[in-house]
């Protein structure tokens, strides 16, 4: 399946599930501490890049609503149009985050809460790559999915077929490790979605920072 084959497919998705995704999730506490441990660390104003950023809530509202500079980019119309009237103070562009033009070193952190678990494995470790480069020396990166060792399975999502690809909590804490960063707490847990087509499914929290650029001879 070629890139413009796949992701409509995660579009159409997402926007079939529009606020009910929101709904399913708005319970999840370890999502809600991975954003306090997020705004602990971040200076005021800072600029925050939302991968897959859906309708907006809890993510860009938390982090706006603190007073920082969010950019959030999700390839669902939907989604983006929900995000945009629920979380005005948040900037929300309708895109492919790798088709976005992002300067090296622009942001202070990075969420990406979900929203590799369509991709392949290439196609998430390249993207962990360039959300590294795009995050400031020694930036934060967070990084939830569901820690699986599938790849390519066809799946019912909340009643939507999709097409799931993950890593399992050692791998992707590699991917994140050759991409430059630091892995400085992990939360892992179970969580149900309040969904009644939804079932248990194991949720990985890492929460990163970026290495330090080390000046050559040094």
């Amino acid at each position: 399946m070629t890139d413009e084959q796949h992701r409509p497919q995660a579009a159409a998705a997402f926007d079939a599930l529009g606020a009910e995704y929101e709904k399913a999730f708005a319970g999840s506490r370890p999502h809600r501490r991975s954003l306090e441990w997020l705004l602990g660390r971040l200076a005021p104003g800072s600029r925050v890049l939302d991968v897959g950023s859906g309708t907006g809530r809890p993510t860009a509202e938390t982090l706006a609503g603190a007073g920082h500079d969010v950019l959030g980019v999700d390839i669902s119309p939907v989604m983006v149009d929900l995000a945009t009237r629920q979380v005005p103070a948040a900037t929300f562009r309708c895109a492919d985050v790798r088709d976005v033009p992002l300067a090296d070193a622009s942001f202070d952190a990075v969420c990406v809460y979900f929203s590799l678990l369509q991709l392949d494995r290439r196609e998430q470790a390249d993207l962990v790559r360039l959300l590294v480069r795009v995050l400031k020396p020694e930036g934060y990166l967070v990084l939830a999915t569901v820690p699986l060792d599938v790849e390519g399975v066809d799946a019912t999502f909340m009643g939507q077929p999709v097409r799931v690809t993950s890593f399992t909590a050692q791998d992707l804490t590699a991917v994140a490790e050759e991409a430059g960063l630091e892995v400085l707490a992990q939360d892992a847990s179970l969580f149900t979605p309040a969904h009644p087509d939804a079932r248990p499914e194991p949720h990985l929290f890492l929460h990163c920072r970026r290495r330090a650029v080390t000046a050559p001879g040094v």
